[in-house]
Formats: C-alpha cells, sequence, structure tokens
C-alpha cells in the first residue's frame, strides 16, 4: 500500500531547512576540525609521510560505505530517526578519535574517522531532506538555505581547532577531538525537530528500478558534476594543511586558510538558489568549474600565504557552484517514490570519488609536492565540462516533470 505523496508545504520546508542549517554548522564544524587536524594528526601517528592524509581518507571511505544504506534506512525509519543517529555515531567517532591521540595508535584514530565518515553520510542528505516537502520553485533555496549552515561551521570548526589544539597539553589535539564529540551531541538533539513525513509505507511500489534512474543523461551528468566538483575540493583541501606546514607556516596559518575556505564553500549558498533559478543549473555548475580552475592556478603561481589563501577561498566558491548545481539537477531526475535510492546511489559515488581524491592528495604530495596535486585539478574539470556541454546540446537533458 502506498501512502499519497505529501503537497507541497513551503512553509513546513522552510522550518526543516532552518533546523537542517543549523544542524549542517555542527556537523561542518566538526567536519571542518577534521579537516585541519587529521593530516597533522596523521603526520604525527602514521609510519610514513605517504600515508599522512590516510585519516581524511578514512572519514570519507567511512561516508562512502555508509552512505547508500543510510539512504534505504531513513526509507524505512525516516529522516528524523536517521540523521539522530548517524549524529551519535559521529559522536562516538571523534571520542575514539580523541582517546587515539593520547594512545598515539594510527589504527585506532583511523577506526574514530571512519565513524565520523557515517556522520557525514548522513549529513549530505540535508541537503535533499529540505526539499523533500518543497515545491519546484522553492527547491533551489531550501538546498541553499541548508547550504549556509556551514558559514557558522567554518566560523565555530577552525575557531575551536585554534582554542582547543593544546586543551590537554602535552597531548597536541586531543582536546580538540574531545570538543568534536560534544558537537556532534548537540547536532542530534537539534535533528529530533525535523519534521519529514515517510512518503512510503513499508511494502509500497518503489518506482522505476535504479538502473532506469541512473541511465537517464541528465542523471549522469549531475552525479559526475557533484563528483568531479567534491573531489577536486576534497583533493586541494587535504593537502593544504600538511603543504603548509612542509613550507614554515604553523597550524593557525592553515587553520585561517581553512577558515576562509569553508566560508567561501557555503557564503553564497545565500544566493546560489536564484543563480540557479535565473540562469540554470548547468550554467551555474560550468561556472563553478571555472572557479576551480582559478584555484589551480593560484596553487601553481607560488608557495606565499597569499597562493594558498586565494586559491582556497576560489575552491570554496567553484565547489559550490559546481556541487548545489548539481544537486539540483539530480532532483530534477526522480519521482518522490524514488528519491532514496536516486539520491543514495549518487552520493554513493560522490564520496567513492572523494575517497579516492583524498588518498591521492597524500601520494601527490609525497611524490610530486604542491605542484602535482594543483595540475590533477586540470583533467578533471576538462571532463566535467564535456559533460555539462553535451547535456546542455541533447534535447534529453530536460530535466523530468515530477507532479
Amino acid at each position: 500500500m502506498t501512502d499519497k505523496a505529501p503537497a507541497f508545504d513551503d512553509a513546513k520546508a522552510r522550518r526543516n531547512a532552518m533546523i537542517l542549517a543549523a544542524a549542517q554548522a555542527l556537523y561542518g564544524a566538526v567536519t571542518t576540525a577534521v579537516v585541519v587536524t587529521a593530516g597533522l594528526v596523521g603526520s604525527q601517528l602514521s609510519p610514513s609521510p605517504v600515508w599522512a592524509t590516510l585519516p581524511m581518507s578514512m572519514m570519507i571511505v567511512g561516508t562512502a560505505l555508509s552512505t547508500f544504506p543510510i539512504s534505504l534506512m531513513m526509507r524505512r525509519i525516516g529522516r528524523r530517526a536517521g540523521f539522530v543517529s548517524c549524529a551519535l555515531a559521529g559522536g562516538v567517532g571523534a571520542l575514539v578519535g580523541a582517546y587515539a591521540i593520547f594512545q598515539r595508535s594510527f589504527g585506532l584514530f583511523l577506526l574514530g574517522c571512519l565513524m565520523i565518515g557515517i556522520y557525514q553520510a548522513s549529513a549530505s542528505y540535508y541537503r535533499f531532506a529540505a526539499a523533500d516537502t518543497a515545491s519546484p520553485a522553492f527547491r533551489p533555496r531550501a538546498i541553499s538555505w541548508v547550504m549556509t549552515g556551514g558559514i557558522l561551521a567554518a566560523l565555530i570548526g577552525t575557531l575551536m581547532v585554534m582554542e582547543t589544539v593544546d586543551l590537554f597539553a602535552p597531548v597536541t589535539f586531543a582536546g580538540t577531538w574531545t570538543v568534536m564529540a560534544a558537537l556532534a551531541l548537540i547536532g542530534a538533539a537539534i535533528l529530533t525537530a525535523v519534521d519529514i513525513p515517510l512518503i512510503q509505507k513499508h511494502g509500497a511500489p518503489p518506482g522505476r528500478p535504479l538502473r532506469e534512474i541512473a541511465g537517464q543523461p541528465r542523471y549522469i551528468v549531475a552525479a559526475m558534476t557533484g563528483m568531479l566538483a567534491y573531489g577536486i575540493m576534497v583533493l586541494v583541501m587535504t593537502a593544504t594543511p600538511v603543504a603548509m606546514l612542509g613550507c614554515g607556516f604553523t597550524v593557525k596559518d592553515s587553520s585561517w586558510v581553512i577558515q576562509w575556505h569553508a566560508l567561501a564553500m557555503f557564503v553564497p549558498s545565500f544566493f546560489t538558489g536564484s543563480f540557479i533559478q535565473r540562469f540554470g543549473a548547468e550554467r551555474v555548475s560550468a561556472i563553478g568549474m571555472l572557479l576551480l580552475v582559478g584555484a589551480a592556478v593560484s596553487g601553481l603561481l607560488g608557495l606565499h600565504f597569499e597562493n594558498f589563501a586565494i586559491g582556497l577561498v576560489l575552491l570554496g566558491l567553484g565547489w559550490n557552484f559546481g556541487y548545489i548545481g548539481g544537486t539540483t539537477m539530480l532532483t530534477e531526475t526522480y519521482a518522490p517514490e524514488e528519491k532514496n535510492k536516486a539520491q543514495g546511489l549518487n552520493d554513493l559515488l560522490v564520496f567513492t570519488t572523494t575517497a579516492v581524491t583524498s588518498l591521492l592528495a597524500g601520494k601527490l604530495l609525497a611524490w610530486f609536492g604542491w605542484q602535482g596535486v594543483n595540475y590533477a585539478v586540470f583533467p578533471m574539470v576538462v571532463l566535467a565540462l564535456a559533460m555539462i556541454v553535451w547535456l546542455v546540446r541533447h534535447p534529453y537533458g530536460k530535466a523530468m516533470k515530477v507532479a
């Protein structure tokens, strides 16, 4: 038996978007702290510099492994229960990471990062959840509203690292990971207020087969855009703190750069939705890819603080336009009863890509230096732009009409 799909309710969508934006801020603060500290902790605990970025990779591996199961779980138990349970898993992971730092256990630290990946996997659905009850006209803005929570995340996360790095001195970063656990638990509490009804009862018809949904040209390009935008961002961002430390900069210096990067990722969300409504998701995504090229060029022009700062700001802007544009395109390819499997496959592809690029970041940095990391951006951007142009120039690239 199938429940009637809920009518669009933009008032409810606005309330959910605000709640999810707050949850996004706390989740983002946790992952921002991971970005700043994981590579540095990895440098301290790993047996070889080549594996310094492995902790960051493990968080993304945890995301890739759990993103599709979480989507299916939420289809059964609902968004709220799924979000809360995964935030709790993130809190436990942060505590495991803190204990691992005290014990100087690289393996245990990797386990903590893996568990935080579960938190990240669920948080990747916040933007989709905001769109669940939104009308097609409001949907891009609902997605953008959630992403604005990253602005607070950028401020909270980096300042928290600066203030807690020596909280349990001489054990560096243990205090940071303890506070991360507290933020995840607060996020779990906030998520209990999310109000998104289940669209289907157990055993209801699931809509089209996943193969048919994923075979649509628009779905393919939307997923590829998200994969490459996120993959490029993670590649460069993961390598940045380690590269800056190698160039003689301090943890505080890299924290400031990551803060500006995170702000650039989320501040544009105030107007990205409006840009998409006016110019189309394809054009906005293409602009995002060109901004990612600018980030790589800045990195290649020198090893000064301003090169890192400007490059990471452009990296954040490019990610925002590319990722939100891709997400919007994706929401136009499935019916409400198909959302869980369509979104689940998309995020599985996205985070598998980012797991590969985060691990690649450490190897490129160790083998070819900072320039090698930036040169790797260009072929990925070319592929993304070629796919977007291909979609725009063919009639089957239009959005599907969903009632």
